[in-house]
């Protein structure tokens, strides 16, 4: 684990560098479903096993959007905020999702730090994300996401 606080100068060190990974993550079915329920995606292919098994991924994948939603949850594993009040999701300069993820996979993000910038109390640190199936060498989703940490 990476510390990143709210001050500049000692995070320019670490532009550029890979911060490391985080844990497997198994994607089950069932989060699949609730995922769809909570955003109202109730596409075959990430919902009814038996009608994807005939599908063209030979069974059910998670949404992309599932994946993406989990960069907060690989940042806590893979950053540690100290003097860190607040931490805000500012959003996403790039996002693709190259590849489908099975149901039942195991996932991780690799993270690097593209760039920090100064704020009011606090930095915006830009950071990329690549998204890999265990296994699998081609990355599932890549994304650059941008966070705000206020003193």
């Amino acid at each position: 684990m990476v510390v990143v606080g709210t001050e500049v100068e000692p995070l320019r060190a670490l532009v550029g560098q890979h911060l490391g990974f985080s844990d497997w993550m198994l994607i089950s079915q069932e989060q699949v479903d609730c995922f769809a329920a909570a955003i109202g995606d109730h596409q075959w292919i990430h919902v009814d096993p038996k009608r994807a098994a005939d599908g063209p991924f030979g069974g059910t994948v998670v949404h992309g959007f599932l994946v993406l939603a989990l960069t907060s949850r690989v940042l806590e594993q893979v950053l540690v905020a100290e003097g860190v009040r607040l931490k805000v999701n500012y959003g996403c300069d790039r996002v693709r999702f190259l590849a489908p993820v099975p149901v039942g996979s195991r996932i991780r993000a690799g993270v690097v730090l593209r760039g920090v910038q100064p704020l009011r109390r606090g930095v915006q640190l830009a950071l990329s994300l690549r998204y890999q199936v265990e296994g699998s060498p081609t990355p599932v989703c890549v994304a650059q996401v941008l966070v705000h940490n206020y003193a």
